[in-house]
């Protein structure tokens, strides 16, 4: 029988292999860290660039036809844009579910607006509860997980038609309140807004309204002034899905 390695040779043998596992992860996070870095850096500030269209505005208020989802996420948008632009917001959401949510949605925007002394600066052009449209745009998605495709393409068919008016009745900026929601893809909606702004020839008014604190103020407007605030979404898979986790998660 073969004699032994003595145990320092053993142990030596084994440092080595740690060494080497050491170094390769070393090797990783070098080159790991500054694509983070890189990354981090190139990311948009969405806020910081609308803050200099806003530092850059002459003495004539830019116009802005501002989609609004709803009264509660409008509520901060409007406080803040409102200094600084002509705002007219626009109610187009095909993809709210049922009519009767639809309607009750529609009120507590306007109640907002009035309550929150707008009613002589803000106009409103609303449209009619058109879910054919909604339908029509995220055929073939249903089964989409909350958060896929077809709620991209719910953002996009809404920002084609604030985009189609913006430019129709000359407005400078087409803007949404989407951004305001942590639950909302900030950077895939302002893609989508540059997007079809450039295809419209209208501009698009670059947000993040949910920084500087935009989303917890909406709930204090919201709260102050006595604003219904829904429990989901909008749309028909929204609903279902909350009816169901309620199901599973009764309360009491």
């Amino acid at each position: 029988m073969p004699p032994q390695a003595p145990p320092r040779l053993s142990y030596l043998a084994s440092k080595r292999s740690f060494l080497t596992v050491s170094l390769s992860h070393i090797c990783l996070w070098i080159f790991i860290l500054p694509c983070a870095i890189l990354q981090n850096m190139n990311k948009r500030n969405y806020r910081k660039e609308l803050d200099r269209i806003i530092q850059k505005r002459g003495r004539r208020a830019p116009r802005v036809l501002l989609h609004s989802c709803c009264g509660p996420c409008s509520s901060a948008v409007l406080e803040y844009l409102t200094q600084y632009f002509d705002v007219t917001l626009l109610w187009y959401n095909p993809n709210i579910y049922p009519r009767e949510e639809f309607d009750r949605r529609f009120r507590a925007q306007a109640e907002l607006i009035e309550k929150m002394g707008l009613g002589d600066r803000v106009s409103v052009l609303a449209e009619p509860w058109k879910s054919e449209d909604y339908y029509a745009r995220i055929k073939g998605l249903e089964a989409e997980p909350e958060g896929g495709r077809r709620c991209a393409e719910c953002f996009r068919l809404r920002l084609l038609e604030t985009a189609r008016l913006a430019k129709h009745y000359g407005f400078d900026y087409f803007c949404t309140t989407l951004t305001v929601s942590r639950h909302k893809n900030a950077e895939l909606i302002n893609t989508l807004g540059e997007e079809i702004g450039r295809a419209a020839g209208v501009s698009w008014l670059p947000s993040d309204f949910k920084k500087r604190d935009g989303e917890n103020r909406s709930v204090e407007l919201s709260e102050q002034y006595g604003i219904y605030r829904q429990l989901y979404c909008g749309c028909e898979f929204s609903l279902r899905r909350r009816e169901n986790a309620a199901a599973e998660h009764p309360i009491g």
